[in-house]
């Protein structure tokens, strides 16, 4: 029997776009011979999804599972916003974070690996590569833990266009926590205090701050402080506890929260598709290329 190589396995990989395991079962299989592995994967129709893997999956579902203290948030990619309205493809994303909260994986490797409805969710993923006949991609998930005085608070948007967790401390309201979800798919907050701001973007903003005000031909100590006020308004529009609360503007997220006895300690906000570049093909161009 010929000796695979980790390096026989990835260009098998490459060439066909099929998961680790399956990769290395057809070149054992086939003694090694590349051409003829990639010929068992196609005749599998397993290889067919590699035709689709210089694609854009910028489309789909996220979603949110609890499981006990633990909260798992993922985002599984598709083409095209037609197949976010499958079954099958909703079933899997939620399967997929179901798993993924049980089992804590610590890496995307390991969350590949996890056993969904008899294998693994990279094979999962494949299966509905081939049936729904579009590239589908696992592209992130987030765990986020609590402590039992404490809350969860889950919200999709638009059936999982946008997907947010919550943690509300000192409470076990899970209506208020998801009043905060709802708040967060809304506004978009980056940081949930202040502290959590990186020194960096502070600096950068305030050195952009105070060339506007200069530009503007203030004189020095009022330059001051316009940067001041301007530096938290910035605050309260990027972190979550100092915006005003979609429900009540008139008051902030921290007071409405702390009206109800609690804190907020963490969020996780998933939109589909944020910070992946789409591509703009030219549709006349795509329709002759799946002529030829």
């Amino acid at each position: 029997m010929a000796n695979v190589t980790a390096a026989m396995v990835k260009e098998l990989r490459d060439r066909t776009g099929v998961g680790m395991m399956d990769a290395k079962k057809a070149l054992v299989e086939v003694d090694g011979n590349m051409d003829q592995a990639i010929d068992l994967l196609r005749e599998k129709g397993m290889a067919k999804a590699a035709k689709k893997s210089d694609r854009i999956a910028a489309e789909g579902l996220a979603n949110v599972h609890v499981a006990g203290n633990t909260a798992a948030i993922v985002e599984i990619n598709s083409e095209t916003d037609f197949v976010a309205k499958n079954e099958m493809f909703q079933e899997l994303v939620k399967k997929v974070a179901q798993v993924v909260a049980e089992n804590k994986p610590a890496t995307m490797e390991e969350a590949m690996a996890l056993t969904l409805d008899d294998k693994t969710v990279e094979a999962a993923l494949l299966e509905a590569n081939t049936v729904i006949g579009e590239k589908i991609s696992f592209r992130r998930f987030e765990l986020v833990e609590k402590v039992d005085n404490a809350a969860f608070g889950t919200y999709l948007h638009m059936g999982g266009r946008i997907a947010v967790v919550t943690v509300l401390n000192d409470t076990t309201d899970e209506e208020v926590a998801k009043d905060i979800a709802m708040h967060v798919a809304a506004i978009n907050p980056r940081y949930v205090t202040k502290d959590e701001v990186p020194a960096e973007e502070l600096e950068h903003e305030k050195k952009v701050l105070t060339e506007q005000a200069l530009n503007e031909g203030k004189p020095a100590n009022i330059v001051e402080k316009m940067v001041l006020g301007r530096m938290q308004k910035f605050l309260a529009e990027i972190c979550l506890v100092d915006q005003p609360f979609v429900k009540d503007p008139d008051m902030t997220v921290e007071k409405y929260v702390a009206s109800k006895g609690a804190a907020v300690k963490a969020f996780v906000r998933f939109e589909v598709g944020e910070g992946i570049e789409k591509r703009a093909d030219n549709f006349a161009d795509e329709v002759m290329s799946q002529m030829k």
